[in-house]
């Protein structure tokens, strides 16, 4: 395994909303991604989701409540949470997540992706 630099991979791809893969350990994928605008309402019936602002201001809106997240921040969205991500200027993004996690969760958007790249 070689060491990960996270500016040079979020150097290598611009698509939104389009998680990469950049490691693996124990069944779970480390991912990066690149946000801007609304997800979709969602949650994982199975999986919990770590997500963790590298650049930039992510907002999970949870049906209770919104959490704000800054720069090296990170918050785990418990299984079954429903949870919308927002990010009102291009966000960059880690999360660490099992592998048979599906991005939309319980839902198909034009969101969705099957086959995630790895980069």
């Amino acid at each position: 395994m070689e060491k990960v630099n996270l500016i040079e991979k979020f150097g290598k791809f611009s698509e939104l909303w389009t998680p990469k893969i950049v490691g693996e350990l124990n069944g779970q994928y480390v991912k990066l991604a690149k946000l801007k605008g609304e997800f979709a309402w969602h949650h994982h019936e199975a999986e919990e989701e770590l997500f963790m602002v590298v650049k930039g201001c992510l907002i999970i809106k949870l049906r209770d409540r919104d959490v704000v997240l800054n720069e090296g921040e990170l918050f785990i969205v418990p299984r079954g949470v429903e949870h919308m991500p927002v990010a009102h200027e291009e966000t960059h993004v880690l999360m660490f997540e099992p592998q048979t996690t599906l991005n939309t969760g319980n839902i198909e958007t034009d969101k969705t992706i099957k086959h995630l790249e790895r980069i």
